[in-house]
């Protein structure tokens, strides 16, 4: 469940400045191989939030290797904390740089080569304290973290040569759909050759795990960092091997990262005068954090409060990864009705509702107030994941999230085109996607701090409301984007 890549994650430079190679990029119909291959790198990458970050490795993280929800939430939370920082001080700069320095596949090279065996090397954060500890858990996660972020600015950057410019959004549409498809298919692996043997009698699922994998030691859960590498590996292949990369300018490294700096400020000058856009810009950095929050800390709240094991995640993921693809109708649905803006309000005001609603969720409480007792109220069916009225509703509030927050992820770029002068679309995206992690640090901090000081996972989840609810206030000020433009163009 991540975010459409372009125009925003291109680099501060690269939506104004990557030149198209006509031989390498067709200006329309059917994408090439080229392209083709740039869609599947994020196909096999994608995987690895879904696998790693939201549905097993980190509430495995929390709740067993930790042995400490409310301390594991707090813990992954001041990491991803660190991450976000590291990621706010080098992402702006090093995607203005690359369009100085000129080919994208040798640091995309390393960066991948780094993020394999890092992956995969978090096998070995066992339960038993034999393989990592927690602190090196943590420290190896951080890094795949900031090699992510600086994969996408990467990938991203060598969208418009691969793709020609009037290709851009069906090679991005396709990345997305792509990287959707590979989450519910490792979920569905993982469910069906680790999860699921042993819990049901069911034909078609093996009566033991595959390889011998041992629950008790929690090996299911752990072989989510072998796939998630072999995954980013094979994906990468196609685009090392298809996707064209830029020509090198023979410009000097340090001078490449001066000059890009100069060109991050000229671009946040440029913007200063639409003050509307500026104003949607700042709530954007508010709301679009506490939207990944939520996404990042779902699967721990659920281990840990709900007491949700492995096989409850990956079904969960499962069907959350389907109903996000409703999302996006959602969102276009809502942009055409009742204007960017507006459906903006409505997708950050439904979340806010959801995540009120999930505070009130525990496995013998339902919505804050109605006791629910499994020994009198019986349970609803005599299946593997589900078996309770909480649980069900959890799970339904979980509905609601992936539709309204991927819907926000495609009502954010349309609200932005709605408030740009059209001749300074590049600089606008640019500080649009400097802004998506200018404070990517702030949720992760927020929580870890809120979790630390009152000792409880819910009240440090709560904390995520306090964005959205800023980032709702601040689309009340502004005044474009309320109703669908007319065919002439303009600002609404």
């Amino acid at each position: 469940m991540s975010e459409p890549t372009v125009p925003e994650m291109l680099g501060p430079a690269s939506v104004v400045a990557e030149p198209v190679v006509t031989e390498a990029a067709p200006e329309s119909g059917r994408l090439n191989r080229g392209a083709v291959a740039w869609s599947i790198f994020e196909g096999g990458r994608d995987p690895s939030v879904i696998l790693i970050t939201i549905y097993i490795f980190m509430p495995y993280v929390s709740a067993t290797l930790v042995g400490d929800p409310v301390r594991g939430q707090e813990l992954i939370a001041r990491y991803a904390q660190y991450a976000g920082w590291i990621v706010m001080l080098t992402g702006p700069l090093l995607g203005a740089a690359l369009d100085r320095l000129g080919p994208r596949k040798p640091g995309l090279g390393l960066i991948v080569a780094a993020m394999v065996p890092l992956t995969a090397l978090l096998w070995w954060s066992k339960p038993d304290g034999t393989g990592l500890t927690v602190a090196m858990t943590m420290t190896v996660t951080l890094m795949i973290s900031v090699l992510f972020a600086w994969s996408e600015v990467f990938h991203n950057a060598m969208l418009v040569r691969a793709a020609g410019l009037k290709n851009v959004h069906t090679a991005s549409g396709l990345a997305l759909s792509l990287g959707n498809a590979a989450s519910v298919a490792a979920l569905g692996f993982t469910a069906w050759a680790f999860a699921l043997p042993g819990k049901v009698d069911w034909w078609w699922v093996p009566a033991q795990p595959l390889f011998g994998f041992d629950a008790a030691a929690h090996e299911p859960e752990r072989v989510v960092a072998w796939l998630a590498a072999g995954l980013l590996a094979l994906g990468a292949l196609p685009l090392f091997l298809f996707t064209p990369d830029t020509p090198r300018t023979g410009t000097p490294l340090l001078r490449a990262f001066r000059e890009g700096a100069g060109d991050i400020a000229r671009m946040i000058g440029a913007v200063r005068k639409q003050r509307d856009a500026v104003v949607y810009l700042a709530a954007r950095m508010f709301f679009y954090d506490g939207m990944n929050g939520v996404l990042f800390f779902f699967g721990v709240l659920a281990a840990g409060v709900m007491g949700w094991g492995p096989l409850d995640l990956l079904i969960t993921g499962i069907i959350l990864s389907v109903v996000a693809a409703v999302g996006g109708q959602v969102g276009r649905w809502l942009d055409h009705s009742v204007g960017p803006r507006n459906a903006l309000m409505i997708e950050i005001g439904m979340t806010i509702v959801s995540l009120v609603a999930l505070l009130g969720m525990r496995p013998d409480t339902i919505l804050y107030f109605w006791h629910w007792d499994p020994a009198a109220h019986g349970v609803l069916w005599d299946g593997p994941v589900y078996r309770t009225l909480p649980d069900l509703l959890y799970l339904l509030i979980g509905f609601n999230n992936a539709i309204f927050i991927t819907a926000q992820y495609a009502s954010s770029r349309t609200a932005l085109t709605r408030l740009t002068p059209p001749d300074q679309t590049g600089a606008f995206f640019g500080v649009y996607a400097l802004s998506g992690v200018a404070t990517a640090w702030l949720a992760p901090g927020l929580v870890s701090l809120v979790t630390r000081m009152t000792h409880s996972q819910q009240w440090g989840f709560a904390s995520i409301v306090f964005l959205l609810a800023v980032g709702l206030a601040g689309l009340a000020f502004v005044r474009g984007g309320r109703a669908e433009v007319a065919a002439t163009g303009g600002n609404a």
